[in-house]
């Protein structure tokens, strides 16, 4: 979920809320409610900029918000309240379905971050992931989503960089609260943020990763504005830039590291389960315990666990499956790849495939072009494979970026199969593409997407398809997909267990690594992800066993009836949303199949 953001001006805001509320259960949309959800977009946008630019909205490339500040988290909260209350003024059951199911999406999301603010959450204001300083530097580097074609780009940023250094000032006085009230981060993860923050530290401007996009001028550029934005940019650099990251790093180095804490999860800060409860349903967007969660975890590792013993017996492997694991790893046949083009194209294959079961899955699918691509080399050493999503207009592919660094060493059983159903078709791909382009939902559904537990659990119950799909018949392939759907199941269990359990993180990389193929180095660095951000692993599996529940329920409730392509459109025709708004929503479908 994004930080909580406000309006500026809320009597603007609001002045659809005074007509009266009509509006047809029948068909006809309610068009105060339409108008009041507009106003939330754009006051979500003007209050939340990078969103906007991500979006490709650029009417604000110029700011940045100051979220950890305590005026902007009293606004913020007001925004929410009264949002929430105008909304109310409706009556949900005078609605058409659409807008019954945005009044319900909105309901829960506006609570549920309405909730969030006893929390403190702001005293942590980043990590070694998810961090501020660390986006700063993808935008400011010209390779992100900032755009730097114009003047007025070049000068947005400039000004954007400026409101960072105010945003790095009040990251300190936060973690500053926290120290005062005992919610302070793990040292394992804060020696990791300081060299983060030093890298940004250069004597010499012109060696700046904010001295890209100098290095990139546009070549219908005059010489004169040439001359005066590279100026500009040394000296934001010099002056701005360096001292900001300075600051950061320094604090973290001599202050704050003396006061982190050793343990590994939430259960050791002030109100530290009732955080991560919060967090969990936040994540989840269920009512489910942590309890619950982990146990579900057990059961999940277990039976992956039989499932792959099953495939290393079928292929009449003798050793354990630590040592099936490291077969895969290390023989040669695994990795037949001599070109980045040959792995590009393996993925290609993948596609071509599962075509023509994929016709038979979805009755409906995305306008928007899709296209795979090696990623850019000056980003690779640190990239996983992903999605970056297209343009709702279609004139920005989505795109399935693949890291090679080398081609000789890219393993066959890594689950490519599975990685392309996730991340690409009918992943990441369909769901996000389908919601962008149905202009019948709002735009806070469309392109203000929050549900990490509906997103990640389409994609991953998408690797489930892959059967059906015509996949999956070379065990190793097979193999891979079950390695994947288990670092997914690991996560339940030990997320919970740090944060909860007390476990720590050292034994917690010992649990993974006894359960998957993984080496420490990449365990190592999971693990301190779900310390620095508590519950988001949960998302994906918790979302993935719904939509599979669902399924199974319905197709014993309809028997012939049940149509999996019209199951499949009606997960994806309404957009993402809260887990429990999704089932209801579908067992209405269902209801009316029968």
């Amino acid at each position: 979920m994004k930080k909580p953001i406000l309006i500026l001006c809320l009597a603007c805001a609001f002045a659809a809320c005074k007509q009266p509320k009509s509006g047809s259960a029948t068909g006809e949309e309610n068009k105060d409610l339409a108008k009041l959800f507009d106003n939330y977009y754009e006051g979500y946008l003007k209050l939340d900029p990078l969103t906007a630019t991500y979006i490709g909205d650029t009417r604000y490339n110029d700011q940045l918000a100051n979220n950890g500040a305590d005026d902007f988290l009293k606004k913020s909260h007001d925004f929410y309240t009264a949002y929430l209350d105008s909304v109310k003024t409706f009556n949900r059951e005078e609605l058409n379905d659409n807008d019954k199911l945005s009044y319900d999406i909105f309901v829960y999301e506006t609570q549920t971050t309405l909730d969030g603010f006893k929390h403190h959450l702001e005293y942590l204001p980043f990590n070694q992931m998810f961090a501020l300083p660390l986006t700063i530097g993808q935008l400011g580097s010209g390779a992100g989503a900032q755009p730097f074609k114009t003047v007025k780009d070049y000068n947005d940023w400039l000004k954007r960089l400026g409101a960072f250094s105010v945003w790095a000032d009040t990251a300190i006085a936060n973690f500053n609260k926290g120290v005062k009230t005992g919610v302070v981060l793990p040292k394992s993860l804060v020696v990791k943020m300081i060299p983060q923050m030093q890298s940004f530290v250069v004597t010499d401007a012109t060696k700046s990763l904010f001295y890209e996009p100098v290095k990139n001028l546009p070549k219908e550029f005059s010489e004169a504005d040439k001359k005066t934005v590279t100026d500009a940019y040394i000296k934001a650099i010099n002056e701005v830039a360096v001292p900001t990251y300075k600051r950061l790093a320094d604090y973290l180095q001599k202050d704050y590291l003396s006061h982190t804490r050793n343990t590994s999860g939430l259960s050791s800060v002030t109100d530290g389960a009732a955080k991560y409860a919060y967090l969990v349903k936040q994540q989840t967007t269920t009512d489910r315990t942590p309890d619950e969660i982990y146990q579900i975890g057990l059961d999940e590792v277990a039976r992956i666990n039989k499932q792959m013993d099953s495939i290393k017996n079928a292929v009449g492997f003798k050793g354990d499956l630590k040592a099936f694991f490291e077969y895969m790893k290390n023989d040669p046949k695994f990795t037949p790849y001599k070109t980045p083009k040959e792995v590009l194209d393996a993925f290609e294959n993948i596609h071509k495939r599962m075509e023509p079961n994929l016709k038979k899955m979805f009755n409906h699918v995305p306008k928007t072009p899709f296209v795979i691509r090696q990623t850019e080399a000056f980003r690779a050493a640190s990239a996983s494979a992903e999605y970056n999503q297209g343009s709702a207009d279609g004139t920005r592919p989505g795109i399935f970026y693949v890291p090679i660094l080398d081609a000789t060493k890219f393993n066959i059983t890594s689950g490519m199969e599975s990685l392309f159903l996730h991340e690409a078709i009918p992943g990441h791909h369909y769901q996000i593409s389908l919601t962008q382009e149905n202009t019948s939902l709002p735009k806070f559904r469309r392109f203000l997407i929050f549900e990490n537990a509906y997103v990640e659990g389409w994609a991953l119950y998408c690797e489930s398809l892959g059967k059906e799909l015509g996949l999956y018949t070379d065990p190793y392939q097979h193999m891979g997909a079950l390695g994947d759907e288990m670092h997914r199941a690991i996560r339940l269990v030990v997320d919970v267990a740090i944060h909860t359990k007390g476990m720590t993180r050292e034994q917690a990389i010992k649990y993974m690594m006894d359960n998957e193929a993984i080496s420490e180095q990449g365990a190592t660095a999971e693990i301190e992800r779900y310390m620095g951000i508590p519950a988001q692993a949960l998302g994906y599996k918790t979302g993935a066993l719904k939509i599979r529940e669902l399924r199974n329920r319905y197709e014993s409730l309809l028997g012939s009836k049940f149509n999996l392509a019209e199951f499949h459109d009606q997960v994806l025709k309404d957009g993402a949303m809260p887990l429990s708004v999704f089932e209801t929503k579908m067992d209405a479908w269902a209801a009316k199949q029968k």
